[in-house]
């Protein structure tokens, strides 16, 4: 199964075979707008993913939350990890006597963040100085590698600015994804797949290289582009069709429902397929 040419549309995921899923060994998910609705997860995503936890399918979060967002969470929820900051910093779960306790990695040693976190500094100021109606997110105290513009969730910026805030960034050097809710711009090389990379290595001690097609990867915005042209077994949960004007590289695959209702129909051929496999020849 190969990744959709640029700018074909997706196959509802309902057609994707049982046959084809019954090697899946992970699944690495957005959290905002793929997991959640309006800032809490959707009751569906957390029912799969406790279901995936039981099959024996780890899960990794990859969102462009900051740190101090994503840490009840990553403690609370069913995943091995969180990578949060689009790559840069991961809270990995490490269970222990019923307790979730977390290590946190950075993508960047000390030096380097101390370093980008002056020229993000500068960068937003001038965002906020040129762009009318800008605004740093409200979960901007919990950064420590990034920046985020907010245009969707507490504050609206129409397409023109939103495109003036990426490029603004741009000009400062900095990486720029939109997400369906926030402006991300950061320092480095790190991002949505160079994070799936890491925690396949760090947690299962594996090159992702040798596996890709074994991964599903579900996502719902602009920003999970990559991962969808890196991943056969991509999946844009419905409401991605929103962005449908901005996508050059659509997922393999859409679902019937949203957010957490989409997620779920992810899990729920993922279960069929593995029960399958573990049922005897005819």
């Amino acid at each position: 199964m190969e990744s959709l040419p640029a700018g074909s549309r997706p196959l509802p995921w309902r057609s994707c075979t049982v046959d084809a899923l019954q090697n899946v060994i992970g699944v690495f998910t957005d959290i905002d707008d793929t997991l959640t609705r309006e800032g809490a997860i959707d009751p569906p995503a957390w029912d799969a993913l406790h279901d995936l936890r039981a099959a024996g399918i780890p899960v990794v979060a990859i969102t462009g939350r900051p740190l101090g967002w994503s840490e009840p969470f990553a403690r609370a929820w069913p995943l091995d990890a969180i990578v949060a900051e689009n790559g840069g910093v991961a809270l990995v779960r490490e269970d222990a006597g019923g307790a979730a306790g977390l290590q946190i990695e950075f993508a960047q040693d000390r030096d380097t963040r101390q370093r980008n976190a002056v020229r993000l500094q500068q960068a937003g100021k001038r965002v906020l100085l040129e762009v009318p109606g800008a605004r740093l997110a409200t979960d901007s105290p919990g950064r420590v590698t990034d920046i985020a513009i907010d245009h969707s969730e507490h504050a609206h910026l129409d397409p023109a600015a939103i495109e003036q805030v990426v490029r603004v960034m741009r000009a400062e050097g900095l990486h720029a994804t939109v997400s369906s809710i926030h402006i991300n711009g950061w320092i480095g090389e790190h991002d949505k797949l160079s994070a799936a990379h890491w925690m396949v290595r760090r947690l299962y001690g594996r090159p992702l290289e040798a596996e890709m097609r074994h991964w599903v990867y579900i996502g719902d915005s602009t920003n999970d582009q990559r991962m969808f042209a890196a991943f056969a077994l991509s999946v844009g949960v419905a409401n991605l069709r929103r962005f449908a004007a901005e996508l050059q590289h659509w997922p393999a695959f859409i679902t019937e429902g949203e957010r957490g209702a989409g997620v779920a129909e992810v899990a729920q051929r993922l279960l069929q397929a593995r029960r399958r496999v573990g049922q005897p020849p005819d």
